[in-house]
């Protein structure tokens, strides 16, 4: 999933700590832990001063970061994800019960989506080539190839044992529409237990998630804001977003995609047909979990506006904020649902409707 947004909080430079206070005051300014890990920078930002503990906390947060990519990730040929997809075909594998957990969310998040988001839809993107990130078109051949091994459908679990076996030949997981969001609910879990209540993270820019609020952030310091840019126009903000105890996941095709015959084919593809979505420009969504807000920003993209607020609609906890293109040339229209007062601040220009 690619950041369509600045996700980092809004107006602040956090390389440059020297916001003057007066000294009776606690200090305004923010500090900001960062390492790499699943192909990106997370980044963690604490209130200065308000937490004893909150650095040694957020390494640790950063650290299990670490350790999820050495269990979740496809690249590594040592890490779970990777055994199960080697094993699980011949034989039901045990699985450690975060994960087995995890596994379980996306089968339900498959059924309520209507196959919308789907862990086992690996081959396709193989298929066109946007695995390795070199985009290619397929042929309909490859494709219709390459569906006859996706289908969450195939995943059996069981729980008591706290197995899992592939019932497809060929079946693979993959776990990069969810694994960041995931990440940060831990890393959630880590800072709350480090006694820290205020704080901002992030995976990548694509997946945030907010507690407390930031000091001094403006007027009405609640919460944190966020950033929101256009998915096509990075030099245009669409908005802005008040996160607090909540998370955020975005999801469009901005930066892997490539032309084909005046047609524009980005990475993010409809599991069901095989074929890039193409009827929104960018999917954000907001939700009480960074798990449940990164998948549900891949599934509310490939859905389009429509079968999205419908959702939104039967789940009051989740809102989204939808770019579609509009209907002139180079038009587009942000729509937003299921949002509390106060949540989207939208840009002057904007063109906005609910």
């Amino acid at each position: 999933m690619l950041a369509t947004g600045d996700l980092l909080p809004a107006d602040e430079s956090p390389q440059d700590p020297t916001i003057a206070t007066a000294p009776e005051e606690a200090p305004r300014y923010l500090i900001q832990v960062a390492r790499t890990a699943m192909a990106c920078e997370f980044q963690v930002f604490l209130n200065a001063g308000e937490a004893e503990r909150g650095t040694d906390a957020a390494l640790a947060a950063l650290e299990q970061v670490g350790r999820l990519e050495d269990q979740l990730s496809v690249y590594r040929r040592d890490s779970e994800v990777s055994r199960l997809n080697r094993c699980a075909g011949d034989d039901p594998q045990p699985v450690e019960a975060g994960l087995f957990g995890l596994l379980e969310l996306c089968v339900q998040l498959h059924r309520e989506a209507e196959g919308a988001f789907d862990i086992t839809a690996g081959p396709l993107s193989k298929a066109w080539g946007f695995f390795r990130r070199q985009g290619c078109l397929p042929s309909q051949a490859a494709v219709d190839e390459s569906l006859e091994r996706v289908g969450t459908q195939w995943l059996k679990l069981s729980p008591p044992q706290r197995t899992v076996a592939y019932q497809q030949p060929g079946l693979e997981i993959n776990l990069g529409g969810i694994g960041k969001g995931y990440a940060l609910d831990q890393c959630d879990r880590i800072l709350r237990d480090g006694g820290v209540e205020s704080f901002l993270i992030h995976g990548g820019r694509s997946s945030v998630l907010a507690s407390g609020r930031r000091r001094g952030q403006d007027r009405q310091p609640d919460g944190w804001l966020v950033s929101l840019k256009h998915p096509l126009k990075p030099e245009c903000e669409l908005g802005k977003v008040r996160l607090r105890d909540r998370a955020l996941g975005t999801s469009g095709s901005a930066n892997q995609f490539f032309h084909f015959e005046g047609r524009r084919m980005g990475h993010v593809l409809d599991p069901r047909t095989g074929w890039p979505a193409e009827e929104l420009l960018s999917a954000t969504v907001l939700a009480p979990t960074a798990t449940l807000a990164d998948a549900l920003s891949t599934a509310f993209f490939v859905l389009g506006r429509e079968r999205s607020m419908a959702y939104c609609d039967a789940h009051p906890d989740v809102g989204a904020i939808l770019v579609a293109p509009g209907q002139r040339s180079g038009a587009w229209q942000v729509h937003t649902t299921g949002l509390a007062a106060g949540e989207w601040l939208p840009a002057d220009d904007a063109q906005q409707t609910s």
